[in-house]
């Protein structure tokens, strides 16, 4: 097989891994946001807690990820992984936790309840900012190209998150509970730490 062969196919791979682990994120947004409606309510503060959450959480992330992809590079693949599976373990415990600090912090203050739910969001959603720019400094050592690996990642991940919110809100809410529709995505986080892990086991990198 030609390098440029090669090239093809690692970069298939990791971009339907990366469109899959967009749709997760997405999946676990909407579920997310249900399930703190039960702390705060149905309203604009809720959505508020989680949309700021998930901004400043993929920010914080991106800026940890682009630190490590510049000075480890040859790692970038098993940072890559161990985000993957850092989410999915997030996801399996968090509807325990979210629900569990609701009821801790029922008689708290909305300040002091609505922060602790924010640092609570940050876990997760640091680490799937970590995720673009660890994949793209892995994709740049092999196209020497940064400008088409970040257009082509984010275009991927873009619209795995499109088709997890649409799944998410027209079809997995009316046939399973919200805790299974969380649970799927740690499962297609897993999946995705299992194929990338094992491919980078078997090429020897």
């Amino acid at each position: 097989m030609t390098s440029s062969a090669i090239s093809r196919s690692r970069f298939g791979l990791l971009g339907l891994a990366f469109l899959c682990s967009g749709a997760a994120g997405l999946i676990y947004q909407v579920a997310w946001q249900r399930l703190l409606f039960a702390n705060f309510g149905v309203d604009l503060i809720s959505v508020c807690i989680i949309v700021s959450t998930f901004m400043l959480g993929l920010g914080l992330g991106a800026l940890a990820g682009g630190w490590l992809g510049d000075r480890f590079p040859a790692a970038t693949l098993k940072f890559f992984v161990l985000c993957e599976m850092v989410i999915g373990l997030f996801g399996l415990v968090s509807p325990f936790l979210i629900r569990a600090l609701g009821s801790w912090l029922s008689d708290a203050s909305f300040a002091v309840s609505g922060l602790a739910n924010f640092l609570l969001m940050l876990i997760p959603t640091f680490f799937m900012g970590a995720t673009l720019p660890v994949l793209i400094a892995h994709l740049v050592r092999v196209w020497h190209n940064v400008g088409s690996a970040t257009g082509h990642l984010y275009a991927l991940n873009t619209l795995g998150a499109m088709l997890g919110c649409s799944l998410t809100a027209f079809w997995l809410f009316h046939f399973i509970e919200l805790d299974q529709t969380i649970y799927l995505a740690a499962a297609i986080n897993f999946s995705v730490a299992g194929v990338v892990g094992f491919s980078f086991r078997a090429e020897g990198k």
